[in-house]
């Protein structure tokens, strides 16, 4: 639509607003669709700082150690208690299975492979716990 004002020899031009608003409104449309489709990672959880010295401490984290033993094999111990690798998620899910909170910490030696924890992981996820930590040296030294 253009405007004249009686001479009709002069051209005159407007941009047309009306196909850039119909790309907006699509792209608007297009990034509306795709952002809450973005997959996330993992949640984490933060380490909490350790409580005042002085105040009891309620001890029911069950810790997980998985040390290298002399002869390359696996050995486990739940809260110092020896376990054998057999029977690990039979007494991980005896340990869990009137517990509300399912956290479990892995204590791993530095000298295994991530793979062979990953298996003691997924042994803890089949008897039902619902999240892991893995306990870090700097963790265990209060940082």
């Amino acid at each position: 639509m253009t405007a004249t004002n009686g001479d009709t020899r002069k051209l005159a031009s407007d941009i047309n607003v009306a196909p850039m608003i119909d790309v907006l409104l699509v792209l608007l449309i297009i990034f509306m669709v795709i952002v809450p489709a973005v997959p996330r990672g993992e949640p984490a959880l933060a380490t909490h700082p350790a409580p005042p010295r002085g105040t009891p401490a309620v001890n029911d984290a069950v810790v997980l150690e998985v040390t290298k033993a002399a002869d390359d094999a696996i050995e486990l111990r739940i809260n110092q208690q020896q376990v054998a690798q057999g029977e690990l998620q039979s007494r991980l899910a005896a340990t869990y299975a009137n517990r509300v909170q399912r956290v479990l910490f892995i204590k791993g030696d530095d000298r295994l492979s991530f793979a062979q924890i990953a298996e003691v992981i997924d042994l803890g996820h089949a008897a039902g716990v619902d999240q892991i930590g893995l306990m870090t040296p700097k963790v265990l030294a209060g940082q």
